[in-house]
């Protein structure tokens, strides 16, 4: 297969008619073969039975009934998990997303990029509540994590399967997915696709999503700077603890002999002593990390979700992904 379309559904019954017309309609005139892989993340409104339909009509259609919900980043690595095509291409479920932006992604992989990246760059959202914290966190995971896109959150991207197979994600973690792949070496730029307003259902997300993205954030820099030697990230922050305190206690004895302040009239000594076990603390969190992570190197993974069924085309055989090595 050359192009696997990949789509996270959750209550989306209203949307997904209009959905699958203008993708199919956008797939007939590529010249590429192409499936499209829906991942039901436990759907309660009739999401699940309109993609079965469309299994039964299309034989590119496949269908993942997750065993409940998971969550976005779940469901996309479930039907990225379970696709077969050269190229991957994620889209939302909500029809926010143009399919015919499709043959402009491809375009631009075919200029000798791993990832394309859409970028909404005129969005239909809520200026308060969706538009301003985006532009925020864009400007922070930029900056800390070293690769420069205007739009992380955008579902809507175009990977060489060979940069994106290997990734495994929790959390809210989709959208670091071209930062992963950038670490990697992989060559990657952004396009300008349209985002269409919502005009069924709502929306999943709202302000709220900052409290989830932010210890996401911290866990990719994490991950980025130490995760192979978290020793090394754990040690720095426990020994500049260490000589924290000690500059403290050294203030303290300082104003002792220098202007007759008693210990017991000044708190730099809870402080330093407080600052000196939080060091301590440090250096045994790195010790657990080091071991975890050289464990974690060893071990076997496992895929963070559960496929209780899979609907397709009963002319296709059934493909069923194994977990594989992290």
């Amino acid at each position: 297969m050359d192009i696997s379309v990949v789509i996270p559904v959750y209550d989306e019954a209203e949307a997904l008619p209009e959905l699958y017309r203008a993708l199919a309609s956008t797939l007939d005139r590529l010249p590429q073969s192409a499936e499209i892989i829906f991942a039901d993340d436990g759907s309660r409104d009739g999401s699940g039975a309109a993609l079965d339909g469309f299994a039964e009509r299309d034989q590119r259609v496949r269908v993942l009934h997750l065993s409940r919900n998971y969550g976005q980043t779940a469901a996309l690595m479930a039907a990225i998990q379970n696709s077969t095509g050269d190229i991957i291409i994620p889209m939302d479920g909500d029809g926010q997303n143009d399919p015919g932006d499709i043959p402009r992604l491809l375009a631009r992989l075919d200029e000798g990029y791993d990832v394309v990246s859409g970028w909404r760059m005129t969005r239909q959202d809520d200026a308060l509540t969706r538009r301003l914290p985006s532009v925020i966190a864009n400007r922070l995971i930029s900056g800390l994590l070293h690769v420069p896109l205007h739009d992380h959150g955008c579902t809507l991207k175009a990977y060489r399967r060979e940069v994106i197979e290997d990734i495994r994600l929790y959390g809210e973690m989709h959208r670091f997915i071209p930062i992963y792949a950038a670490w990697e070496g992989a060559r990657v730029t952004e396009l300008a696709v349209a985002h269409q307003p919502r005009r069924f259902g709502r929306s999943k997300y709202g302000i709220g999503r900052i409290a989830r993205v932010l210890p996401d954030l911290l866990m990719v820099y994490f991950i980025g700077r130490a995760f192979d030697r978290p020793m090394q990230f754990f040690g720095k922050l426990g020994l500049g603890f260490l000589v924290l305190s000690l500059a403290v206690f050294g203030s303290a004895v300082f104003l002792k002999y220098a202007a007759a302040v008693s210990l017991i009239q000044t708190p730099l000594p809870l402080l330093a002593a407080t600052i000196g076990v939080s060091g301590i603390l440090f250096l045994l969190l790195g010790i657990i990390a080091e071991v975890q992570a050289r464990i974690y190197f060893e071990a076997r993974g496992r895929p963070p979700f559960k496929i209780r069924r899979v609907v397709q085309h009963r002319t296709q055989p059934r493909r069923i992904a194994s977990p594989r090595r992290w």
